[in-house]
């Protein structure tokens, strides 16, 4: 029987990854069909328009949908989420659009908004407010739905794109796949890195004993492949604003990674960002932090930039996203403070 590695809710990826092996005895069949019976909630027309943007492969090579299945083949498919059997209630929830067109559109997240809905945020998610929007645009046709590609995290703001056709969530799933996004992230992390730039690889997988939490373990035995690249803006003395580029995107990649080398994000509790981790020579110190928490309870970590291919054009696409308010103004207030020294 095929072997397949589906992602549960908890564990999603910013893509979906299966891999198929056909039996030994299969008999040729055309692979859309085939795949019918391999995934799960997936149409045939979902699986055209994966293959038809390149999304499925047959050892290693892309095909088309009447390409047969033989035995032994080895396909490898990325798609978008698969959609859900529960309906979601559409809310008019303002959105801030930074671009839209007919097939796709990008959003600027803000901090404290849940993605999905899902693990008690059934309301109020970033997908409530998208299936109203998507109801009060011109076109309305089962084409257009919401269709994550990525997420970022409910205390983390910045940039998203979302799919409203099958073809366009598979074209961009397949950069995803293929590590061809552009993202950077702007974070303030706790201390000073040795080096001004580095790379952290590692392999992400739940931490056992907190299997809310990501951990960077060190052999492909034990998680999926992380690699995050990190250059530090600016330094404050106890911590430093660092670019955080990701080559990979696993679940909390870039809280895990940071955390494991010793500089965990500022204000995220669940990977120690929360633990003052250097002291100061400057007066009331302890206060000052516990004052620059107050100011901004959540993880000081912002997805600022956004680059891909278009679906349609073809063309490159680059969006920016200026740091919200919470976060200028903690690192206006560090700024400050240091200056006293």
């Amino acid at each position: 029987m095929a072997e397949q590695e589906p992602y549960s809710e908890e564990e999603a990826e910013l893509y979906e990854h299966y891999r198929f092996v056909a039996d030994p005895g299969q008999e040729p069949m055309r692979i859309d069909k085939w795949l019918m019976h391999k995934i799960a909630n997936a149409s045939r027309s979902k699986i055209q328009a994966g293959i038809e943007a390149g999304a499925v492969r047959v050892n290693g090579q892309t095909v088309k949908s009447n390409y047969k299945i033989r035995p032994g083949n080895e396909v490898q498919v990325v798609l978008p989420e698969a959609p859900r059997d529960t309906e979601v209630k559409p809310e008019n929830i303002p959105l801030n659009i930074v671009y839209e067109d007919e097939v796709l559109l990008v959003v600027n997240k803000p901090a404290g908004m849940v993605v999905h809905p899902g693990y008690n945020n059934y309301n109020g998610t970033l997908v409530n407010a998208l299936v109203y929007h998507f109801g009060q645009l011109p076109q309305k046709d089962a084409s257009h739905r919401p269709g994550l590609v990525h997420r970022i995290d409910k205390d983390t703001s910045g940039l998203l794109v979302i799919g409203k056709t099958d073809f366009a969530l598979s074209f961009l799933a397949e950069q995803f796949f293929e590590h061809s996004i552009h993202r950077r992230y702007l974070a303030l992390v706790w201390g000073e890195p040795a080096e001004d730039t580095g790379t952290i690889r590692g392999y992400l997988a739940r931490d056992t004993s907190d299997r809310r939490k990501s951990k960077n373990y060190l052999t492909e035995e034990e998680g999926k492949l992380a690699i995050t690249h990190f250059k530090v803006l600016e330094k404050y003395h106890f911590a430093s604003l660092v670019e955080c580029r990701l080559e990979t995107g696993r679940t909390h990649q870039i809280r895990a990674q940071m955390s494991s080398i010793g500089h965990p994000i500022f204000s995220d509790e669940m990977y120690g960002g929360k633990e003052i981790r250097k002291g100061s020579a400057l007066p009331k110190f302890k206060q000052f932090i516990a004052n620059a928490f107050d100011q901004m309870p959540r993880q000081a970590l912002h997805a600022a930039e956004l680059g891909f291919i278009h679906p349609i054009t073809r063309k490159e696409l680059f969006f920016t996203a200026e740091l919200p308010e919470d976060f200028k103004g903690l690192l206006t207030k560090i700024r400050e403070y240091v200056r006293m020294e």
